[in-house]
């Protein structure tokens, strides 16, 4: 039996798609398949119905809840877009594997202390990037942008930052976290799994849910997982 044969979906299918990406996204980690085994595209819309796509990293998968964790600014054309149409589509892609996982579902922001934590985790030098950068915006040069962000370590009272600046990590350099910048969780209401087969024969399962507002706005409760497999 080939590789390809062997990595069908089980039938019947896994009862949760999203423990099975998750397990998927950990073995991609834990292979070092690629740079950035984490990297998602994620898809939002303009209000002119223009689409837009991007890379960002997500951040964890969480279960048995079921949504995904990925940060961004806030005020960034994702997050303007994000903000008035809530609903997107994100995809993990691992070639190696021969395996994709699709998402869809709404969007809202985490919760403050959650992206405290994890921005306050980042790199001090990342940190004042996110201070610096008015991402999406236009820009005159590349030299603007190193000034912004040597005019942001001089606030904080950082090390030089720059081309020439101190690249070491030093866990005494405090940065907060700016208000325009955070964290996202994605709630999946819909979930495809795709195993590639041999001479295209490829292995496709759809799952849908449905999301119900949770109490006080915040979260969802949902229904459980509908699946059933699709044609290649």
């Amino acid at each position: 039996m080939s590789s390809l044969q062997a990595q069908t979906l089980s039938d019947p299918l896994p009862a949760d798609p999203l423990r099975v990406a998750a397990d998927w996204l950990k073995e991609a980690e834990s292979g070092r398949v690629q740079p950035n085994p984490n990297a998602m595209v994620l898809a939002t819309v303009a209000a002119s119905g223009s689409p837009s796509s991007r890379v960002v990293l997500c951040k964890g998968i969480v279960l048995p809840a079921g949504y995904l964790v990925f940060y961004s600014n806030y005020q960034s054309r994702k997050g303007e877009e994000l903000a008035a149409r809530p609903r997107v589509a994100t995809l993990f892609h691992w070639d190696d594997l021969h395996r994709q996982v699709r998402i869809e579902g709404v969007v809202e922001k985490s919760p403050p202390e959650e992206s405290d934590r994890y921005f306050a985790s980042r790199a001090w030098q990342s940190r004042l990037g996110a201070w610096a950068s008015e991402q999406s915006r236009p820009i005159g040069s590349r030299a603007a942008l190193i000034e912004a962000l040597r005019a942001v370590g001089r606030r904080f009272n950082t090390p030089p930052v720059g081309p020439e600046g101190d690249e070491r990590d030093d866990p005494s350099v405090v940065v907060p976290r700016p208000p325009h910048w955070g964290g996202y969780r994605l709630w999946a209401d819909a979930v495809e799994l795709w195993v590639e087969g041999e001479y295209r024969i490829h292995d496709r399962a759809r799952y849908t849910r449905t999301l119900t507002p949770g109490s006080g706005g915040a979260g969802f409760l949902a229904s459980p997982w509908q699946a059933g497999r699709l044609q290649p």
